[in-house]
């Protein structure tokens, strides 16, 4: 593949609803410009992008995948990206380092919750936009319906660039308007043919939209257009390409890419009309504006990477400004190391190709940058420069993950964090108090998947569990009692003897120990050791094996041996004294209340609360957000939130969003209680079997 300059590169990104058709949309675009010699099929796991034998299983996207090819002496970047949600960081990510964002949208089943997110991201990062409808070979389509379904959904002029001949098994071709010609296609080839006569009045009226939206885009343009009543095709083209940039219209154009009908009109559009990378603009982290430009020095922000156990470590990164070649002296401006650049590839798929270099707005893959990470920037040594990161939603889903052996224990840690770098909504702790190692992420697909990936590519078997709560335990009623250890050993014995008075504080206060002890009937020395034996019996729980919170301890009295006294004997008396006193001061577990904020919209609204009810929750309140969305917040008990993203996901169709945060700790209702005691007996068996 040739050098090519920055004006002649386009960027795309597709992005759209699960099963909308973008990886096979792919396919046929690779197809049409001579890049592949047979279009693969997701069925039989053969497209190029769907690489992954992950994606090949479960027939789906969860991979951004970079795709180059040549077409009519331009370089075409086409970066496919999943519609599942589970995979936002690959989507999110496609979108950022692209122009351009062509939205794939399936004919039969309409825009999908998987647009509307891909749409927020665009406006977000301030990308180019247009729409493919695709699957028109579909029964029960109608391409008229779904545009205007989109102007209702999205509240934008959409104008139509090519319209179907027919639909469903009827579906013959497409008629370009800009053209103003029609091609049918048989057997996968095209012919250009008379435009039917019952879409004629149609095409001219599409025509004229065409013309007065390219119109609008330049005053010159306009008073042309007010004089004359037309444009030349030369200042049509002029008025989409500044549309498009502008973001004053959305041109969209229809075909179906499994038959391949539509997809060079499509393409063509492409290079003709998408803007290039040229002067699109990235803040930096110090809030400063850089252009896409080849002049300057070189600067590249790194949006994949993927550790490969075979390859090694692969970042893709896109060249913002300058060039690159093997001799730019590149560092690592995030991390403030130096890396040197062998080999500079560009990718179809898995397969790489060396380039010499690679200009400004073009994306490329090295190989072997270890200490390289998603969201780095690279740049020329003599002028560092930090992209600003893209902006991810925190995880919101969480588990447990066992090893299933010793082995795979061992094994697990290093494996799992390769993983983990990979993809910035991940995240993975250990909990001393629980003795959990807790994996979160966006959803139950994407764990399920890294728990794949790290047996197919590291041998490590892990079971994925629902994660225990941080329950605490406190007291309601004040009571004392009096911790006794006397043992004698035939030499030195052990003796300890103390009273303590135990009381409820308010919640959030923690522990408060207290030393009320007069004329010495327990040494100062010794006043330690009884704080710490209380500590430590506070630590263990009484009820169900919980840490004791908001209890205030006070010593005042005891006795001592001059011999047999010593820390032990009175930090074990300390903690008698506290399982003496536990029953009488009603002991009570608490459990931690969530602060829940759900953004769904209006017609949702009463299932999601109804659920909130359902889960013992406590509807705070309710506001407007955006058109026709409504924000509930709410205090949730963890314990009914371990599914929620799910449920969630089903309540609201997919169009539901939350957040969550801890807020304090609430009594558990007693039937609950019984049910966390009972289930804190069974853990601490299979705990004990383990060993």
């Amino acid at each position: 593949m040739k050098d090519y300059e920055t004006k002649f590169i386009r960027n795309v990104t597709l992005a759209g609803h699960n099963g909308a058709g973008k990886t096979i949309l792919t396919e046929a675009l690779l197809y049409s410009a001579g890049a592949i010699n047979k279009m693969g099929s997701i069925e039989n796991g053969s497209t190029i992008s769907d690489y992954d034998p992950e994606e090949q299983k479960r027939q789906m996207s969860i991979n951004l995948t970079v795709n180059q090819f040549e077409y009519k002496k331009h370089k075409v970047n086409i970066l496919d990206t999943p519609g599942y949600m589970d995979f936002v960081a690959e989507m999110a990510s496609g979108i950022y380092v692209s122009e351009n964002t062509l939205f794939v949208v399936s004919a039969s089943s309409g825009i999908g919750v998987g647009t509307e997110d891909a749409w927020e991201y665009s406006d977000k990062f301030g990308t180019h936009k247009i729409v493919f409808v695709n699957k028109m070979d579909n029964e029960h389509t109608d391409f008229f319906k779904i545009l205007d379904e989109l102007k209702n959904t999205f509240e934008k002029i959409f104008v139509p660039i090519t319209i179907p001949i027919g639909s469903a098994e009827n579906l013959k071709g497409v008629v370009n308007v800009l053209e103003g010609k029609a091609y049918i296609y048989k057997d996968g080839k095209r012919e250009e043919t008379d435009i039917p006569s019952e879409l004629a009045n149609k095409i001219e009226e599409i025509k004229t939209a065409i013309i007065e939206a390219a119109a609008e885009t330049d005053e010159e343009l306009m008073n042309k257009y007010f004089e004359e009543g037309t444009l030349s095709p030369e200042e049509i083209s002029k008025g989409i390409v500044e549309g498009i940039k502008q973001n004053s219209f959305v041109p969209v154009l229809a075909g179906a890419a499994k038959k391949n009908i539509g997809v060079i009109e499509l393409l063509d559009f492409i290079v003709k009309c998408l803007p290039s990378p040229e002067g699109f603009t990235y803040k930096t982290e110090d809030d400063k504006e850089i252009k896409v430009s080849p002049d300057g020095k070189f600067v590249g922000f790194v949006f994949k990477s993927v550790s490969d156990p075979y390859a090694g470590k692969l970042n893709y990164f896109k060249v913002i400004r300058g060039e690159l070649t093997t001799a730019t002296n590149v560092i690592n401006a995030s991390q403030d190391r130096h890396e040197k650049i062998s080999h500079l590839n560009v990718s179809l798929g898995k397969e790489h190709k060396e380039v010499s270099k690679l200009c400004a707005g073009d994306i490329g893959v090295v190989a072997k940058l270890d200490t390289v990470h998603y969201g780095d920037t690279l740049s020329d040594a003599s002028e560092p420069v930090k992209i600003k990161r893209i902006e991810l939603p925190k995880p919101i889903y969480t588990v447990a993950l066992e090893a299933d052996s010793r082995k795979d224990e061992e094994k697990l840690g290093g494996n799992i964090m390769k993983l983990i770098a990979d993809d910035p909504t991940l995240s993975i702790k250990r909990d001393a108090e629980l003795k959990q190692t807790l994996l979160s992420g966006m959803g139950e697909i994407q764990l399920e998947v890294l728990v794949s990936r790290l047996k197919d590519r590291y041998g490590v078997n892990v079971k994925l569990k629902e994660p225990r709560i941080p329950y605490r335990e406190t007291i309601e009623k004040k009571a004392e009692a009096q911790g006794k250890y006397k043992k004698q050993t035939g030499g030195h014995g052990q003796y300890g003897d103390v009273h303590i008075r135990f009381e409820p504080l308010p919640r959030g206060s923690g522990f408060e120990f207290v030393d009320a002890i007069v004329g010495g009937v327990v040494p100062a020395r010794f006043i330690p050791s009884v704080e710490k034996g209380l500590k430590e019996a506070l630590q263990k729980g009484f009820l169900a094996g919980y840490p004791m919170v908001d209890i205030k301890a006070t010593l005042f009295f005891g006795s001592y041996h001059s011999v047999d006294s010593s820390d032990l004997a009175f930090q074990v008396a300390a903690s008698l004294a506290f399982k003496n006193a536990m029953p009488n001061c009603k002991p009570v577990i608490l459990e931690p209340i969530m602060k829940v904020e759900v953004i769904v919209p209006e017609e949702y609204m009463g299932d999601v609360m109804g659920d909130i009810n359902n889960k013992r929750g406590k509807i705070l309140g309710m506001e407007a957000v955006g058109k026709g969305k409504q924000k509930i917040k709410a205090e949730v008990p963890m314990a009914e939130m371990t599914k929620y993203p799910i449920e969630l996901r089903s309540l609201a169709r997919g169009r539901g969003k939350f957040t969550m945060e801890f807020s304090h700790y609430e009594k558990v209702p007693p039937h609950i209680q019984e049910k966390i005691i009972e289930e804190a007996k069974k853990w601490r068996e299979e705990e004990e079997s383990k060993k």
